[in-house]
């Protein structure tokens, strides 16, 4: 899964590398989390643009958004099955603005956090979907899931999922959805592992409330596991079954 990643190159980085037409200013920023507000790029009868959307996808057929689990990750495997991503699937794709996301390691009851970026330093194309949901009373609102894969071999020590990262050639063909025939399945895969760096970072990314360049610095090796008291168990949140999202730590 993908739970947290980082926008931090310049917003005209950015816009070079997709080609869209607005001139977005926005912060850098070190530690997106679910629900928040998030840069796409998505295409529209030939031309792209950016745009601004809730992290956490909801398909237009829901009833009561209260009611559905929170989508920040859509499984490859499922697109086109799935009743949640079959439309967005034809009609509806985007790429995320990123350029490095987030992994925990497991090792018993601990987790430990581990940067992922693109080795070259350059945007990280992180292929989404998107879709509009109107709500009873009228309101809309734009959201967005990325979508994911198995790991590639760099990575699977980390984890056992990823999100598919597209090539620069595979760009425009995910975001070309005026033939909604086309089969963009064969660009759902990992990518090359010579790609990514895998860094270990600190544990203070686990905070949503930190938002800073040090969470990108890599350590020397994973920091120690802390020593916990035991707690009471606490209700789970509310979690579907893409990625096991909905409870992130």
């Amino acid at each position: 899964m993908c739970g947290r990643y980082a926008i931090t190159l310049p917003p005209e980085i950015y816009r070079e590398f997709y080609g869209y037409a607005e001139q977005p200013n926005f912060p850098p920023r070190y530690n997106v989390a679910p629900t928040q507000p998030v840069p796409i790029v998505l295409e529209d009868r030939g031309e792209r643009h950016f745009m601004l959307v809730r992290w956490g996808f909801l398909p237009s057929w829901v009833k009561d958004p209260k009611d559905f689990p929170l989508v920040i990750n859509a499984r490859g495997e499922t697109l086109q099955t799935k009743p949640t991503f079959k439309a967005a699937l034809k009609r509806r794709r985007c790429i995320f603005l990123a350029d490095g996301f987030y992994e925990w390691q497991r090792q018993g009851r601990e987790k430990t956090p581990f940067l992922i970026r693109p080795r070259n330093r350059k945007p990280m194309p992180m292929a989404g979907l998107w879709e509009t949901y109107m709500s009873p009373d009228g309101a809309e609102i734009d959201t967005a899931a990325i979508v994911t894969t198995d790991a590639n071999g760099a990575l699977s020590a980390v984890h056992d999922r990823m999100p598919v990262i597209l090539s620069p050639d595979d760009i425009g063909a995910w975001l070309d959805v005026r033939d909604e025939r086309a089969d963009v399945m064969g660009l759902v895969r990992p990518c090359p592992d010579d790609w990514l760096d895998v860094l270990p970072v600190s544990s203070r990314v686990n905070k949503v409330e930190n938002d800073d360049p040090g969470l990108m610095e890599p350590l020397a090796g994973p920091e120690p596991a802390p020593v916990r008291e035991k707690k009471p168990k606490a209700k789970k949140p509310l979690s579907s079954d893409e990625d096991g999202q909905g409870s992130l730590f």
